[in-house]
Formats: C-alpha cells, sequence, structure tokens
C-alpha cells in the first residue's frame, strides 16, 4: 500500500478513536504537501556552479574535433615550455640576457609619516617613547622588514606629534618635518639577523659598542644591556660606516667626525692634509760645461 494511504487511513482511524490527540504529535501525523513548481524552480547561486567543457563533441560546441588544441604538432600531443621554439637555440642563448642581479642592493621597507601620525591617533604608537622597528612591527605599522625601514615624507602636513624615531634610513625631507614638529630622527646600522633578533625582543634595538644616542623616555644603558641575549652589530664596510657618520644622514656615528671633516674615509678634507714640499736641485756651473750640447 503507498505511504499516503497508509497515513491517510492511520488519522481517519485516530480521528474515530475516543481518545484525543495531543497537539504536539498532529504535525507528524500529516504528511508534508508541496507544489511541485517550487521543487522544479531550485537552483544553485548564480557562478557556484562552473558546467563541464565537453570536447570533441561536433564542431558547435566551439571544442569539438581538435578539441580547442589547434592541428598537430608537439602542443597538441604534450606539454612544452612556454619558450620552447622548436629545438631550435633558445632565445635567450642567441640573444642573452639583459640587466642582472645586484646582490650588494638592501630592501629597505618604506614608512611615510602619514602612517605613523595615523597609528599614533590610534593609540598603537606612544610618542613619549623611542619609535624603533620593535614598535613599529609589533604594531604592525611595518610588516615583513627584512634590511630595514627607510622613513619618507609622504603625508608631512599630517604631522602634529613630537616624535623621536631610529631608523635604517630616512630622506632629508623627513627629517626636515619630523623637526620641524619637535622631534628627533636617527639613523643607525641593522642586519636582517638583527631586525629578527630585535622583533623577538633578543637584542637592543638602539644602542651597540659604538653608539651614543640620547634619546627621552629611555632606561639607562646599563640597566638595558643585562635584558638582550645578543649584542646589536655595528658597520665594518666603508659604504655603511660613511653613511651613519655622516651628520646630514642623522647617523649615530657623527660624533666620531672633527670639526671641518667629512664623513669620507678616503678623501680627505681640503685642507687637512700635510704638504712637503719638493726640495728643487740647483744646477751647478760645472754641470754645464760637462754638456756636449
Amino acid at each position: 500500500m503507498p505511504p499516503a494511504i497508509k497515513s491517510a487511513l492511520r488519522v481517519s482511524n485516530l480521528s474515530a478513536s475516543p481518545r484525543r490527540i495531543s497537539p504536539v504529535f498532529l504535525p507528524f501525523l500529516y504528511p508534508q504537501q508541496r507544489s511541485a513548481s517550487i521543487l522544479s524552480a531550485i537552483s544553485d547561486n548564480a557562478g557556484a556552479y562552473h558546467k563541464k567543457i565537453r570536447r570533441g563533441r561536433g564542431p558547435s560546441s566551439g571544442k569539438g574535433k581538435t578539441s580547442g588544441r589547434g592541428h598537430g604538432g608537439q602542443k597538441q600531443h604534450g606539454k612544452v615550455p612556454r619558450d620552447f621554439t622548436g629545438g631550435q637555440t633558445p632565445d635567450h642563448i642567441v640573444h642573452g640576457t639583459r640587466g642582472f642581479n645586484n646582490v650588494f642592493s638592501l630592501e629597505m621597507r618604506p614608512l611615510n609619516l602619514e602612517r605613523v601620525q595615523s597609528w599614533v591617533n590610534q593609540g598603537r604608537l606612544n610618542p613619549s617613547r623611542p619609535i624603533t622597528i620593535r614598535e613599529l612591527a609589533k604594531s604592525r605599522c611595518v610588516s615583513q622588514v627584512k634590511d630595514g625601514v627607510k622613513i619618507l615624507a609622504k603625508g608631512s602636513e599630517t604631522l602634529t606629534s613630537p616624535l623621536h624615531i631610529v631608523a635604517s634610513r630616512a630622506s632629508a625631507s623627513a627629517i626636515a618635518a619630523v623637526e620641524a614638529a619637535g622631534g628627533s630622527v636617527t639613523t643607525r646600522y641593522y642586519t636582517s639577523k638583527s631586525i629578527r633578533n630585535i622583533i623577538k625582543g633578543k637584542t637592543d634595538p638602539i644602542h651597540s659598542l659604538q653608539s651614543q644616542i640620547a634619546i627621552p623616555g629611555q632606561q639607562q644603558e646599563g640597566d638595558r644591556r643585562k635584558e638582550y641575549s645578543f649584542r646589536l652589530p655595528d658597520p665594518a664596510s666603508r659604504k655603511d660606516i660613511e653613511y651613519y657618520r655622516d651628520p646630514a644622514h642623522r647617523g649615530y656615528l657623527n660624533y666620531q667626525l672633527e670639526e671641518g671633516h667629512g664623513p669620507s674615509l678616503f678623501f680627505k678634507t681640503p685642507g687637512t692634509g700635510k704638504f712637503v714640499a719638493k726640495a728643487v736641485k740647483k744646477r751647478t756651473a760645472s754641470a754645464v760645461e760637462n754638456r756636449i750640447w
């Protein structure tokens, strides 16, 4: 017997019985009825289902005969590299390659002053304490710092807080904007490994053996060195030493310069070298007489 007839007989028997049925069980006794038109209109969301492309099923589909692979050749039968030219001498050997990979270049993470001021306004950076790479990374103001952070002056007109920033590099306009707001900029040397240790809290982000950086809102150096496991390195190459000796870059090694001297380690400042005059030999009369011509 079909289920619909069984349920109808069951309901008729229950209605004929003298006992009263609780209304809680009524939804389970009567079968649900739906319109067939609703069931036929059920469909998936737009874009949730992509119809499979049926290849090789006639020319009207656009993917028949060759199935979209073209007529013959290795590209129809298998896979080849994108620069494959049929087995002849490759183009990168015939014409060569242009450019090179500079292994000495540094990947600096740029940071604009408008972003720093925005983080200060949100309370994510404390302007009363030095802003170093550690604070910038912990507050997510910068991310994926590899060789250092360079401060740029975009949005400098929005800078209102006096900030004390310690970074790897800084542009001249950014330095002028920060100092005009009553702050200071100090550039110091970092390596990729030291930056990782700074973010983990294992290295001092400011001071090293050669540094003499005085920043307000910072504890004494003797108490601070006991907290860290690794020492912050100082530059060893001539290029880095000259950069951080330059007062125009606000380098932390500018105290090593004598008055009137430049940051270069190779070229001497004009007027500071020793000039030794060569003695000119005077010709004697006997030497003039002994000449043949």
